[in-house]
């Protein structure tokens, strides 16, 4: 018998996927923004679309909206799936299962690090800079490493997904069905309830 498909909560996968369209779209515009502006450690046969650094900015600015509130889930009710306190520890355990769930779980974190770097590091830059041809700023540099290491980041994160949990649990972050308790009609109660133990207390 296959194995079950393992269920991933309604709100992450809705978190996940957005998060995933905003930092792709980045990913791709953001090598066609250097393609068209810079190009000096090689180029691909693109279009010379000067619109899309700010087809990237946009990509860029939705992630960064989405940015709080998919850290706020994952250091939350996702904290399973981050670092752990024994994390050490477990490391040393080398080839076993609980390994290679520790290397997913830093995988994700340093995801959340990389994203952060990322977005920060293009909000620091002027979108004068490349049309102006002013390629030699610190900012400009730090972006592309940023660039660079989440491309990084996702291939790992696949790799390690499939490692970890194999064909299904690639495929059960796409899955559309939920379960009754997660259904979005109950969010409003949850976030009442979050925002009331949240201020429990709180001097008037």
């Amino acid at each position: 018998m296959a194995p079950s498909r393992p269920y991933q909560p309604l709100l992450l996968r809705l978190l996940h996927g957005l998060n995933s369209i905003f930092v792709i779209g980045a990913i791709i515009t953001g090598f066609w923004t250097y393609d068209t502006y810079d190009g000096r450690w090689g180029r691909l046969p693109l279009p010379q679309f000067k619109e899309i650094e700010s087809i990237h900015g946009t990509f860029g600015l939705y992630a960064l909206l989405l940015l709080p509130i998919f850290a706020l889930y994952a250091f939350r009710r996702g904290q399973r799936r981050l670092i752990q306190p024994d994390t050490l520890a477990k490391l040393t355990q080398v080839g076993k299962p609980i390994w290679w769930y520790t290397l997913h779980r830093i995988t994700n974190t340093v995801m959340l690090l990389a994203l952060t770097f990322a977005v920060f590091s293009g909000k620091m830059m002027s979108e004068k800079w490349l049309p102006q041809g002013e390629f030699d700023h610190t900012w400009y540099y730090l972006h592309l490493i940023a660039w660079a290491v989440m491309i990084l980041c996702i291939s790992v994160h696949l790799l390690m997904s499939a490692r970890v949990g194999g064909v299904s649990l690639l495929l059960s972050i796409l899955d559309l069905k939920f379960r009754p308790q997660d259904s979005p009609a109950l969010w409003s109660g949850h976030i009442r309830n979050w925002l009331s133990q949240r201020f429990k207390g709180t001097p008037k």
